[in-house]
Protein backbone atom coordinates (compact mmCIF):
# COMPACT_ATOMS: atom_id res chain seq x y z
CA UNK A 1 0.00 0.00 0.00
CA UNK A 2 1.31 3.38 -0.61
CA UNK A 3 0.03 6.62 0.85
CA UNK A 4 -0.13 10.77 0.77
CA UNK A 5 -0.21 12.95 3.79
CA UNK A 6 -2.13 16.31 2.97
CA UNK A 7 -2.09 18.65 5.31
CA UNK A 8 -5.07 21.50 5.27
CA UNK A 9 -3.99 24.78 6.11
CA UNK A 10 -2.75 28.28 5.15
CA UNK A 11 -1.37 28.65 8.50
CA UNK A 12 0.85 25.57 7.58
CA UNK A 13 2.16 27.66 4.61
CA UNK A 14 2.41 30.97 6.21
CA UNK A 15 4.47 29.37 8.61
CA UNK A 16 2.26 30.79 11.57
CA UNK A 17 2.27 26.59 12.63
CA UNK A 18 4.99 23.97 12.45
CA UNK A 19 3.02 20.83 10.84
CA UNK A 20 3.86 18.21 13.12
CA UNK A 21 1.26 16.00 12.45
CA UNK A 22 2.60 14.77 8.82
CA UNK A 23 6.02 13.95 10.93
CA UNK A 24 4.07 11.96 13.44
CA UNK A 25 1.83 10.08 10.38
CA UNK A 26 5.10 9.59 8.75
CA UNK A 27 6.60 7.51 11.77
CA UNK A 28 3.49 5.48 11.94
CA UNK A 29 3.13 4.06 8.32
CA UNK A 30 6.17 2.11 8.28
CA UNK A 31 5.30 0.21 11.18
CA UNK A 32 2.17 -0.99 9.00
CA UNK A 33 4.26 -1.96 5.95
CA UNK A 34 3.16 1.71 4.04
CA UNK A 35 5.54 3.16 1.26
CA UNK A 36 4.44 7.36 2.01
CA UNK A 37 5.93 8.67 -0.97
CA UNK A 38 4.53 11.91 -0.78
CA UNK A 39 3.44 14.77 1.72
CA UNK A 40 1.45 17.42 -0.27
CA UNK A 41 0.82 20.86 1.71
CA UNK A 42 -2.35 22.68 0.36
CA UNK A 43 -4.00 26.01 2.05
CA UNK A 44 -7.34 26.49 2.62
CA UNK A 45 -8.77 26.72 -0.98
CA UNK A 46 -11.48 24.12 -2.16
CA UNK A 47 -10.52 24.04 -5.68
CA UNK A 48 -7.19 23.38 -4.90
CA UNK A 49 -7.18 21.07 -2.05
CA UNK A 50 -9.55 19.22 -4.88
CA UNK A 51 -6.88 19.37 -7.42
CA UNK A 52 -4.21 17.84 -4.81
CA UNK A 53 -6.66 15.17 -3.64
CA UNK A 54 -7.29 14.51 -6.87
CA UNK A 55 -2.94 14.13 -7.62
CA UNK A 56 -3.05 11.95 -4.88
CA UNK A 57 -6.03 9.62 -5.94
CA UNK A 58 -3.78 8.92 -9.03
CA UNK A 59 -0.58 7.90 -7.11
CA UNK A 60 -1.75 6.47 -4.01
CA UNK A 61 -4.21 3.81 -2.54
CA UNK A 62 -4.32 5.57 1.05
CA UNK A 63 -5.25 8.95 1.19
CA UNK A 64 -4.57 11.34 4.71
CA UNK A 65 -5.78 14.59 5.27
CA UNK A 66 -5.52 16.65 8.51
CA UNK A 67 -7.26 19.74 9.64
CA UNK A 68 -9.86 21.77 7.81
CA UNK A 69 -12.46 20.22 9.94
CA UNK A 70 -13.38 23.19 12.18
CA UNK A 71 -16.93 24.80 12.22
CA UNK A 72 -15.94 27.61 10.07
CA UNK A 73 -16.18 28.52 6.77
CA UNK A 74 -12.23 27.95 5.76
CA UNK A 75 -12.69 24.66 7.01
CA UNK A 76 -13.37 22.98 3.69
CA UNK A 77 -11.93 19.08 4.12
CA UNK A 78 -15.03 17.83 3.79
CA UNK A 79 -16.50 19.80 0.72
CA UNK A 80 -13.54 19.11 -0.81
CA UNK A 81 -13.47 14.68 -0.33
CA UNK A 82 -17.01 15.06 -1.34
CA UNK A 83 -16.21 16.41 -4.46
CA UNK A 84 -13.67 14.45 -5.03
CA UNK A 85 -15.71 11.24 -4.35
CA UNK A 86 -19.08 12.79 -6.14
CA UNK A 87 -20.84 12.85 -2.78
CA UNK A 88 -22.97 15.75 -1.10
CA UNK A 89 -22.46 16.22 2.53
CA UNK A 90 -25.66 16.07 4.41
CA UNK A 91 -26.21 16.73 8.50
CA UNK A 92 -26.32 13.98 10.21
CA UNK A 93 -29.18 14.33 12.96
CA UNK A 94 -27.88 11.62 15.05
CA UNK A 95 -24.16 12.99 15.03
CA UNK A 96 -25.66 17.22 15.25
CA UNK A 97 -27.75 16.08 18.33
CA UNK A 98 -24.58 14.06 19.56
CA UNK A 99 -22.32 17.20 19.18
CA UNK A 100 -24.73 19.45 20.62
CA UNK A 101 -24.82 17.47 23.90
CA UNK A 102 -21.40 17.68 24.22
CA UNK A 103 -21.14 21.71 23.32
CA UNK A 104 -23.64 22.31 25.86
CA UNK A 105 -21.24 20.97 28.46
CA UNK A 106 -18.60 24.09 27.55
CA UNK A 107 -21.06 27.07 26.15
CA UNK A 108 -24.37 28.65 26.81
CA UNK A 109 -25.20 29.19 23.13
CA UNK A 110 -23.93 26.84 20.43
CA UNK A 111 -23.48 28.64 16.87
CA UNK A 112 -25.06 27.63 14.58
CA UNK A 113 -21.92 26.97 12.41
CA UNK A 114 -21.18 23.80 14.47
CA UNK A 115 -23.48 22.26 13.01
CA UNK A 116 -21.09 22.00 9.69
CA UNK A 117 -19.17 19.08 11.98
CA UNK A 118 -22.32 17.34 11.67
CA UNK A 119 -22.30 16.47 8.00
CA UNK A 120 -21.22 13.57 6.41
CA UNK A 121 -21.21 11.73 2.57
CA UNK A 122 -23.33 8.65 1.91
CA UNK A 123 -19.41 6.70 2.42
CA UNK A 124 -17.80 7.95 5.00
CA UNK A 125 -17.75 6.31 8.57
CA UNK A 126 -17.51 8.71 11.26
CA UNK A 127 -14.31 8.47 13.67
CA UNK A 128 -14.88 9.29 17.11
CA UNK A 129 -12.82 12.17 18.11
CA UNK A 130 -12.64 11.50 22.14
CA UNK A 131 -10.42 15.18 22.54
CA UNK A 132 -12.17 17.43 20.34
CA UNK A 133 -15.30 18.50 18.44
CA UNK A 134 -14.33 17.53 14.84
CA UNK A 135 -15.28 13.84 14.33
CA UNK A 136 -13.10 11.82 11.55
CA UNK A 137 -13.70 10.57 8.05
CA UNK A 138 -13.00 7.14 6.66
CA UNK A 139 -14.14 6.90 3.35
CA UNK A 140 -13.65 3.96 0.80
CA UNK A 141 -14.04 4.20 -2.46
CA UNK A 142 -13.42 1.62 -5.22
CA UNK A 143 -9.06 0.68 -4.21
CA UNK A 144 -8.84 3.86 -2.69
CA UNK A 145 -8.92 4.78 1.36
CA UNK A 146 -9.51 8.28 2.46
CA UNK A 147 -8.71 9.53 5.95
CA UNK A 148 -9.90 12.96 7.21
CA UNK A 149 -8.28 13.76 10.41
CA UNK A 150 -8.34 16.93 12.74
CA UNK A 151 -5.22 19.07 12.57
CA UNK A 152 -4.74 19.51 16.53
CA UNK A 153 -1.90 17.00 16.93
CA UNK A 154 -3.42 15.59 20.56
CA UNK A 155 -6.49 15.03 18.82
CA UNK A 156 -5.08 13.44 15.51
CA UNK A 157 -2.85 11.42 17.52
CA UNK A 158 -5.72 9.98 19.63
CA UNK A 159 -8.21 9.53 16.82
CA UNK A 160 -5.15 7.58 15.05
CA UNK A 161 -4.37 5.20 17.58
CA UNK A 162 -8.03 4.58 18.34
CA UNK A 163 -10.05 5.19 15.87
CA UNK A 164 -7.41 4.40 12.55
CA UNK A 165 -5.21 1.70 13.78
CA UNK A 166 -7.76 -0.71 14.71
CA UNK A 167 -9.36 -0.71 11.13
CA UNK A 168 -5.77 -0.47 9.36
CA UNK A 169 -4.57 -3.59 11.02
CA UNK A 170 -7.46 -5.71 10.31
CA UNK A 171 -6.64 -4.64 6.21
CA UNK A 172 -3.04 -5.00 5.74
CA UNK A 173 -1.00 -7.96 4.77
CA UNK A 174 2.51 -8.24 3.15
CA UNK A 175 5.85 -5.95 4.28
CA UNK A 176 7.05 -5.09 7.64
CA UNK A 177 8.75 -2.02 7.87
CA UNK A 178 10.83 -1.63 10.97
CA UNK A 179 13.25 1.65 11.84
CA UNK A 180 15.51 2.14 14.39
CA UNK A 181 17.26 5.70 14.77
CA UNK A 182 21.01 6.26 16.28
CA UNK A 183 21.93 8.79 18.02
CA UNK A 184 25.60 10.73 17.66
CA UNK A 185 27.34 13.67 19.51
CA UNK A 186 30.65 15.40 18.72
CA UNK A 187 31.02 14.18 14.62
CA UNK A 188 30.05 15.86 11.83
CA UNK A 189 27.65 14.49 9.65
CA UNK A 190 30.01 14.00 6.82
CA UNK A 191 31.93 12.09 9.10
CA UNK A 192 29.62 9.95 10.43
CA UNK A 193 28.52 9.45 7.02
CA UNK A 194 32.31 8.58 5.92
CA UNK A 195 32.39 5.79 8.54
CA UNK A 196 29.62 4.09 8.14
CA UNK A 197 30.05 4.37 4.23
CA UNK A 198 30.00 0.59 3.59
CA UNK A 199 26.89 0.35 5.29
CA UNK A 200 25.31 2.85 3.80
CA UNK A 201 25.82 0.73 0.34
CA UNK A 202 23.32 -1.78 1.50
CA UNK A 203 19.76 -1.26 0.16
CA UNK A 204 18.24 -3.47 3.09
CA UNK A 205 18.12 -2.35 5.63
CA UNK A 206 18.74 1.25 4.36
CA UNK A 207 20.84 3.66 6.43
CA UNK A 208 20.32 7.70 6.44
CA UNK A 209 21.93 10.50 8.18
CA UNK A 210 20.48 13.71 9.39
CA UNK A 211 21.16 16.66 11.61
CA UNK A 212 19.61 17.72 15.21
CA UNK A 213 20.23 20.04 17.41
CA UNK A 214 22.15 17.30 20.05
CA UNK A 215 24.10 15.23 17.45
CA UNK A 216 23.76 13.42 14.09
CA UNK A 217 21.16 10.68 13.86
CA UNK A 218 21.14 7.84 11.76
CA UNK A 219 18.11 5.97 10.52
CA UNK A 220 17.95 2.07 9.95
CA UNK A 221 15.03 1.01 7.80
CA UNK A 222 14.46 -2.63 7.10
CA UNK A 223 11.85 -4.35 5.11
CA UNK A 224 10.66 -7.97 5.46
CA UNK A 225 7.57 -10.18 5.05
CA UNK A 226 7.90 -11.23 9.04
CA UNK A 227 8.34 -8.76 11.80
CA UNK A 228 11.29 -11.35 12.96
CA UNK A 229 13.04 -10.96 9.94
CA UNK A 230 13.50 -6.95 10.23
CA UNK A 231 14.22 -7.15 13.72
CA UNK A 232 17.00 -9.14 12.34
CA UNK A 233 18.07 -6.47 9.57
CA UNK A 234 17.98 -3.51 12.09
CA UNK A 235 20.05 -5.54 14.75
CA UNK A 236 22.29 -6.29 12.49
CA UNK A 237 22.94 -2.83 10.90
CA UNK A 238 22.89 -1.43 14.58
CA UNK A 239 25.46 -4.05 15.55
CA UNK A 240 28.23 -2.69 12.55
CA UNK A 241 27.22 0.59 13.38
CA UNK A 242 28.20 0.37 17.21
CA UNK A 243 31.62 -1.06 16.05
CA UNK A 244 32.43 1.94 14.25
CA UNK A 245 30.74 4.76 16.61
CA UNK A 246 30.10 3.34 19.38
CA UNK A 247 32.23 6.50 21.88
CA UNK A 248 29.97 8.40 20.00
CA UNK A 249 26.44 6.99 20.53
CA UNK A 250 24.34 8.46 23.50
CA UNK A 251 21.12 7.07 23.23
CA UNK A 252 18.88 5.48 20.59
CA UNK A 253 15.13 6.03 19.19
CA UNK A 254 12.93 8.48 21.99
CA UNK A 255 16.05 8.63 24.09
CA UNK A 256 16.44 12.55 24.85
CA UNK A 257 19.59 13.45 26.75
CA UNK A 258 17.79 14.93 29.28
CA UNK A 259 16.98 11.61 30.46
CA UNK A 260 20.12 9.52 28.99
CA UNK A 261 22.31 12.11 31.76
CA UNK A 262 19.65 11.55 33.96
CA UNK A 263 20.12 7.97 34.28
CA UNK A 264 23.43 8.08 34.30
CA UNK A 265 23.06 10.41 37.62
CA UNK A 266 20.61 8.07 38.91
CA UNK A 267 22.27 4.95 38.84
CA UNK A 268 25.56 6.43 40.19
CA UNK A 269 23.29 7.65 42.75
CA UNK A 270 24.59 10.96 42.21
CA UNK A 271 23.17 14.81 42.64
CA UNK A 272 23.30 17.70 40.71
CA UNK A 273 23.25 21.42 40.81
CA UNK A 274 23.69 23.97 37.86
CA UNK A 275 24.53 27.33 38.06
CA UNK A 276 24.27 29.28 34.43
CA UNK A 277 25.03 32.90 33.06
CA UNK A 278 24.84 33.09 29.21
CA UNK A 279 22.10 30.42 28.54
CA UNK A 280 18.87 32.19 30.73
CA UNK A 281 17.93 29.32 32.25
CA UNK A 282 17.95 26.78 29.27
CA UNK A 283 20.53 24.23 30.96
CA UNK A 284 18.62 24.25 34.02
CA UNK A 285 14.77 23.79 32.30
CA UNK A 286 16.59 20.69 29.61
CA UNK A 287 18.01 18.78 32.80
CA UNK A 288 14.90 19.22 35.03
CA UNK A 289 12.72 18.33 32.04
CA UNK A 290 13.96 14.84 32.70
CA UNK A 291 12.05 12.33 33.55
CA UNK A 292 12.16 11.54 37.80
CA UNK A 293 14.13 14.64 37.36
CA UNK A 294 13.84 15.62 41.15
CA UNK A 295 15.69 12.74 42.33
CA UNK A 296 18.82 13.70 41.23
CA UNK A 297 18.84 17.38 40.27
CA UNK A 298 18.46 19.73 42.92
CA UNK A 299 18.12 22.88 41.13
CA UNK A 300 19.63 25.52 39.24
CA UNK A 301 20.70 29.35 39.85
CA UNK A 302 20.40 32.02 36.91
CA UNK A 303 23.33 34.30 37.29
CA UNK A 304 23.09 36.77 34.51
CA UNK A 305 25.17 39.95 36.55
CA UNK A 306 28.07 39.93 38.67
CA UNK A 307 26.39 40.72 41.19
CA UNK A 308 24.29 37.99 41.25
CA UNK A 309 27.22 35.65 41.08
CA UNK A 310 28.71 37.16 43.89
CA UNK A 311 25.44 36.55 46.04
CA UNK A 312 25.59 32.75 44.87
CA UNK A 313 29.62 32.76 46.07
CA UNK A 314 31.48 33.33 43.46
CA UNK A 315 34.23 35.33 44.74
CA UNK A 316 34.33 39.20 43.71
CA UNK A 317 38.08 38.99 43.29
CA UNK A 318 37.94 36.41 40.53
CA UNK A 319 35.38 38.20 38.74
CA UNK A 320 37.48 41.47 38.82
CA UNK A 321 40.88 39.46 37.84
CA UNK A 322 39.63 37.40 35.19
CA UNK A 323 36.55 38.95 33.98
CA UNK A 324 32.81 38.27 34.50
CA UNK A 325 32.68 35.60 31.94
CA UNK A 326 36.00 33.21 31.59
CA UNK A 327 37.02 29.76 32.29
CA UNK A 328 37.88 30.86 36.26
CA UNK A 329 34.68 32.48 36.62
CA UNK A 330 32.71 29.60 35.67
CA UNK A 331 34.59 27.22 37.62
CA UNK A 332 34.10 29.36 40.82
CA UNK A 333 30.35 29.21 39.75
CA UNK A 334 30.29 25.14 39.71
CA UNK A 335 32.19 24.75 42.64
CA UNK A 336 29.73 27.59 44.87
CA UNK A 337 26.74 25.75 43.66
CA UNK A 338 28.07 22.83 44.75
CA UNK A 339 28.66 23.72 47.96
CA UNK A 340 25.60 25.66 48.52
CA UNK A 341 23.11 23.34 47.47
CA UNK A 342 25.05 20.24 49.30
CA UNK A 343 25.18 18.19 46.01
CA UNK A 344 27.83 15.46 44.32
CA UNK A 345 28.27 17.12 41.10
CA UNK A 346 28.34 21.08 40.60
CA UNK A 347 28.17 22.30 36.69
CA UNK A 348 28.93 25.99 35.98
CA UNK A 349 28.00 27.65 32.50
CA UNK A 350 28.94 30.81 31.34
CA UNK A 351 30.66 32.43 28.26
CA UNK A 352 29.84 35.39 25.61
CA UNK A 353 27.55 35.35 22.24
CA UNK A 354 27.87 38.08 19.81
CA UNK A 355 24.89 37.40 17.46
CA UNK A 356 25.50 40.34 14.77
CA UNK A 357 28.53 37.76 14.22
CA UNK A 358 26.92 34.22 14.55
CA UNK A 359 29.50 33.24 16.74
CA UNK A 360 30.50 33.00 20.47
CA UNK A 361 32.28 30.74 23.26
CA UNK A 362 31.26 28.78 26.34
CA UNK A 363 33.23 27.56 29.24
CA UNK A 364 31.81 24.70 30.79
CA UNK A 365 33.14 23.55 34.10
CA UNK A 366 32.95 20.48 36.41
CA UNK A 367 33.26 20.15 39.88
CA UNK A 368 32.94 17.23 42.52
CA UNK A 369 34.82 15.56 44.90
CA UNK A 370 36.23 12.86 42.51
CA UNK A 371 37.42 15.26 39.28
CA UNK A 372 37.53 19.26 38.20
CA UNK A 373 37.02 19.73 35.11
CA UNK A 374 37.13 22.32 32.05
CA UNK A 375 36.14 22.48 29.02
CA UNK A 376 35.76 25.53 25.70
CA UNK A 377 33.62 25.19 23.13
CA UNK A 378 33.29 27.57 19.67
CA UNK A 379 29.57 28.37 19.18
CA UNK A 380 28.24 29.36 15.70
CA UNK A 381 24.54 30.12 14.77
CA UNK A 382 21.97 32.83 15.75
CA UNK A 383 21.49 33.10 19.45
CA UNK A 384 19.19 30.80 20.47
CA UNK A 385 20.98 27.89 18.57
CA UNK A 386 23.86 28.88 20.36
CA UNK A 387 22.37 29.13 23.64
CA UNK A 388 21.11 25.39 22.60
CA UNK A 389 24.36 24.07 21.87
CA UNK A 390 25.74 25.16 24.90
CA UNK A 391 23.49 23.05 26.88
CA UNK A 392 24.14 20.04 24.60
CA UNK A 393 27.84 20.71 25.05
CA UNK A 394 27.44 20.95 28.82
CA UNK A 395 25.17 17.70 29.02
CA UNK A 396 27.75 16.01 26.46
CA UNK A 397 30.93 17.05 28.38
CA UNK A 398 29.00 15.86 32.27
CA UNK A 399 28.32 12.42 30.32
CA UNK A 400 31.68 11.49 29.04
CA UNK A 401 33.05 12.62 32.50
CA UNK A 402 30.19 10.54 34.23
CA UNK A 403 31.76 7.69 31.67
CA UNK A 404 35.41 8.03 32.56
CA UNK A 405 34.44 7.68 36.36
CA UNK A 406 32.77 4.47 36.06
Amino acid sequence: MQAEIIPVGTEILLGNIIDTDSSFLASQLPLLGIDLHFISTVGDNQKRLVDTLKQAWKRADLIITTGGLGPTQDDITREAIGELVGEKPTVDDKLWQELQDLLRRYLEEIPKSNMKQATIIPSAQIIPNRMGTAPGWWVEKGDHIIMALPGPPDEMKLMWQEGILPKLKQRLTGEIILSRIIKTFRLAEAKVDELVADISKLSNPTLATYIKPDGVYLRITAKAEERTEAQRLVAQSEEQIRDVLSSFIWGVDNDTLDSAIGEMLRTRNLSLATMESCTDGLLCSTIASGLESCNYFKGGLLACSDEVKTVCGVDVSIIERYGKESTEVTRAMAESVRRNLKTDVGMGVGGNMDPDRNSGIAFVCLSSDAFEQNFTHRLRGNLSRMKQRAVYAALFDLRRILLEEA
